[in-house]
C-alpha cells in the first residue's frame, strides 16, 4: 500500500492542474499592475521637454510607407499641365519626391503659351495629315462595281462580318430539309412554286454543299499533302477497286460537262490540279481545261500524244532570257493550236548546214558532239526554268480537251504509286451531282466580335470552298443586308486559274470593236446554254461574265447597298 501511495502522489490531478494555471495568471496580472504603477511614477517626474524628445524619437523609429498617398495634400495640390511631365513635389508632411503621371498628347494640337513640347508636336502634325491623305487617296482609288468578280482559285477559309445578325446556323427541321432538297434537286425556292422554306438560314444552308469523289473519311483528299495522310497504306485490292470507281465517275462527270449540265469541276492530283470548264464559262466558246503547275515531263508527254496547248501566263522573253536558242517545238506549242498550224514545221536543214560549216572549219567530231550536247542542255534548262510556277499553266482548248481527257484517263502518272495517298485516285470536285459522288457539307461557326467599340456578327467557315460559293452567299446577303464584309484564304496552288482567266479576257483574239459585241453575244448564249446546269441564275451570270472586273483574285470583299462591291 505504501508503494501505491507514493506512485499516486507523483501524479497531478486535473483539478489541481487548473488551480495552478489560475494562480499563474493572477501572478502575471499582479506583475503587470506593478510595472504600470512604476511607469506612471516615472512619467510624473519627466517634464514637457522630455515628452517632446520621446515623441520625436518614437516617430523617428516608426518606418514610413513609401507607397502611401496623402489625400489631404493631393486635394490642395494643383499641377500645371503646361509644365514638364516629370516634376518633383515636396510637401511639409513628407520628404519623398513623387512624379506626376504622364498624359498622352492630344489628337489635335493647339499651340499654347509656355509649352516646351510645341516643336515636337508640330513635327508630328504633318505626319498625321499625311496618313489621313493617304487613306483618302486609297478610298478615292477604290473602285466599286455592281457585281462581284469570280475567283477561280479554291478557298480554304471564309469569314463574314455584318453589323446586323447573319443567317442562323442552328437550323430547324424544316430549314435543314428544305436546304438539302433545294441543293439536291437544283431548285431555286424563291423562283419556283413549292412548299419549301425560303428563309435566309435555308438559303445559306443550300450554299454549303458540294460533291466529291472519292470520299475516304479517314483521309484528307484536299489538300492531298496533309500530314494526316502520312503512313497510309492502300492494298492492291483496294487500289484496283478505287481505280475502277474513279474511272466510271470521271467519265460521267466529263460527259456532263460536254452536255453543259455541269459548269465546271476540279481534278486534284498529288502534283497538279486541273480545272475543266464548260463552253461559255470564262469567255471561252468551247469547253477547255487549265492545268497548273506543269513540268517539262508533262508538256513532253502531251506533245507525244499530239495534244496541243498554250501557256497564257508565260512571259514573252522568259524562254530567251538567258539563251537565245529555244526549242522550236515548245515555241509553237506555247503559241496555241492556231499558231502551231500556221507556223512551218521545224526542219533539220539549218542544223545540218551548221554542222557542215563546223566540219569545214576542221572541228573535231568529239568537239562537235560536245557542242551539241551543251546546246541541248541549255535548251532543256531554259524550258524547265518556269516549272512548278504559275507561269507554267497550260490551256487546252476546244477539241484538244477531249484528247486531254483521254490522256488523264489512261495516264499512270495521274495516280501516284509512292508517297502520300499512294494508290488513291485524284479528287474530283463539282458543284453538281455526278456518278459515284458523295455529298459534302461545310460546317459554319457563328460568333459575336467587337471591333473599334462596335459589335459585329461573324460566321467562320473552314474547308474546301468552290468558286460559286461566294457569289451565292453574296447574292443572299446583298438582298437582305445593308452592308457586310468577307475575308478569304486561297489555296496557293490554284491562284493561277484566276490569273490566266483574267489575262485571256484582257487579250481578245479579235479587234476591240468586234470583240466587245462578240463578248456580249457570247455571254448571253453562254448563260442560256448553262441555264440547266444546276446553279442559280445569278451565279451562272457571274461565271459567264466577260469584260472588265469579271475575274479577280479576292482576299477581302466589302459590300454597301448604295455603293456596291469593293475588293482587294
Amino acid at each position: 500500500m505504501s508503494s501505491e501511495a507514493s506512485v499516486a502522489s507523483k501524479w497531478t490531478r486535473p483539478d489541481d492542474f487548473i488551480k495552478l494555471q489560475r494562480l499563474k495568471q493572477k501572478k502575471n496580472k499582479l506583475a503587470a499592475r506593478v510595472s504600470n504603477n512604476n511607469n506612471r511614477r516615472i512619467g510624473l517626474q519627466v517634464d514637457e521637454t522630455d515628452k517632446s524628445k520621446l515623441l520625436e524619437a518614437k516617430l523617428a523609429q516608426k518606418r514610413k510607407n513609401p507607397f502611401a498617398k496623402c489625400t489631404d495634400d493631393a486635394k490642395k495640390l494643383r499641377v500645371d499641365p503646361h509644365l514638364t511631365d516629370l516634376e518633383p513635389v515636396v510637401t511639409a508632411s513628407s520628404c519623398f519626391v513623387r512624379e506626376t503621371p504622364t498624359r498622352p498628347p492630344p489628337a489635335k494640337f493647339v499651340l499654347q503659351k509656355y509649352d516646351p513640347q510645341a516643336f515636337a508636336k508640330l513635327f508630328q502634325q504633318p505626319q498625321i495629315n499625311a496618313e489621313d491623305e493617304d487613306d483618302a487617296e486609297l478610298a478615292a482609288r477604290q473602285k466599286h462595281t455592281a457585281h462581284l468578280p469570280v475567283d477561280w482559285s479554291l478557298k480554304t477559309r471564309a469569314r463574314f462580318f455584318c453589323p446586323t445578325e447573319l443567317p442562323a446556323i442552328q437550323l430547324k427541321t424544316s430549314q435543314l430539309a428544305s436546304g438539302l432538297t433545294s441543293f439536291v434537286r437544283c431548285m431555286d425556292p424563291q423562283r419556283t412554286e413549292s412548299t419549301l422554306d425560303i428563309s435566309d438560314a435555308t438559303r445559306f444552308n443550300q450554299c454549303n454543299y458540294y460533291w466529291q469523289h472519292p470520299h475516304l473519311p479517314w483521309l484528307t483528299l484536299y489538300p492531298r499533302t496533309a500530314k494526316e495522310n502520312v503512313g497510309v497504306v492502300v492494298g492492291e485490292r483496294e487500289r484496283k477497286a478505287l481505280a475502277e470507281e474513279w474511272d466510271f465517275s470521271f467519265r460521267g462527270l466529263f460527259q456532263l460537262l460536254r452536255a453543259r449540265q455541269c459548269p465546271y469541276f476540279y481534278l486534284c492530283a498529288n502534283t497538279f490540279t486541273v480545272l475543266f470548264r464548260a463552253a461559255g464559262v470564262g469567255g471561252r466558246a468551247e469547253s477547255h481545261a487549265l492545268v497548273t503547275p506543269s513540268t517539262r515531263g508533262i508538256r513532253q508527254a502531251l506533245r507525244q500524244e499530239g495534244i496541243e496547248f498554250s501557256m497564257p501566263l508565260k512571259s514573252e522573253g522568259s524562254g530567251n532570257a538567258h539563251d537565245s536558242s529555244f526549242t522550236e517545238e515548245s515555241t509553237t506549242s506555247s503559241l496555241g493550236p492556231e499558231a502551231g498550224e500556221d507556223a512551218p514545221p521545224p526542219t533539220q536543214e539549218n542544223e545540218d548546214d551548221d554542222e557542215d560549216w563546223l566540219e569545214s572549219l576542221g572541228v573535231d567530231e568529239r568537239e562537235l558532239r560536245r557542242i551539241q550536247s551543251s546546246h541541248a542542255r541549255k535548251q532543256q534548262a531554259a524550258e524547265m526554268r518556269e516549272d512548278f510556277s504559275d507561269n507554267s499553266l497550260l490551256l487546252v482548248d476546244g477539241v484538244e480537251c477531249q484528247g486531254f481527257f483521254s490522256y488523264l484517263l489512261n495516264a499512270k502518272s495521274a495516280i501516284s504509286t509512292v508517297g502520300r495517298l499512294a494508290g488513291v485516285p485524284p479528287t474530283l470536285l463539282s458543284p453538281v451531282a455526278f456518278p459515284k459522288a458523295t455529298m459534302q457539307h461545310l460546317v459554319p461557326r457563328s460568333k459575336k466580335v467587337r471591333l473599334d467599340g462596335i459589335d459585329y456578327f461573324s460566321i467562320d467557315i473552314k474547308g474546301l470552298i468552290l468558286p460559286t460559293f461566294l457569289p451565292s452567299v453574296a447574292e443572299l446577303l446583298s438582298e437582305t443586308r445593308q452592308m457586310f464584309s468577307s475575308t478569304l484564304a486561297s489555296s496557293i496552288n490554284t491562284l493561277a486559274f484566276s490569273k490566266a482567266t483574267q489575262k485571256l479576257l484582257e487579250t481578245p483574239e479579235m479587234p476591240q470593236s468586234d470583240a466587245e459585241g462578240e463578248d456580249a453575244a457570247g455571254q448571253v448564249f453562254g448563260e442560256q446554254n448553262l441555264s440547266e446546269c444546276g446553279l442559280l441564275p445569278g451565279v451562272v451570270g457571274s461565271i459567264c461574265r466577260t469584260g472588265q472586273h469579271a475575274v479577280g483574285l479576292l482576299e477581302r470583299v466589302c459590300y454597301q447597298r448604295d455603293e456596291g462591291y469593293a475588293w482587294s
